[in-house]
């Protein structure tokens, strides 16, 4: 039995990334980011990093999985 773990952290991470950057973008104009985080939209770069990350590892799933022949 062959289990790729990437898979589900993949999807995980993608699926919170886009959450969180969907968050960070619909709240860009308000004040608490002013006032906690020297007005830089923490959500919204956090978010696109964590999704950037999930994306990466479902690449690399594709790629292991073509490599062997099989589908993840």
């Amino acid at each position: 039995m062959n289990f790729d773990l990437r898979l589900p952290i993949g999807l995980m991470f993608s699926l919170f990334g886009a959450m969180l950057a969907i968050f960070g973008a619909a709240t860009a104009n308000k004040e608490m980011y002013e006032k906690h985080s020297l007005g830089i939209n923490i959500n919204l770069g956090w978010g696109l990093v964590l999704l950037a990350f999930g994306l990466f590892m479902l690449l690399m799933t594709w790629r292991a999985s073509r490599k062997h022949g099989k589908r993840p």
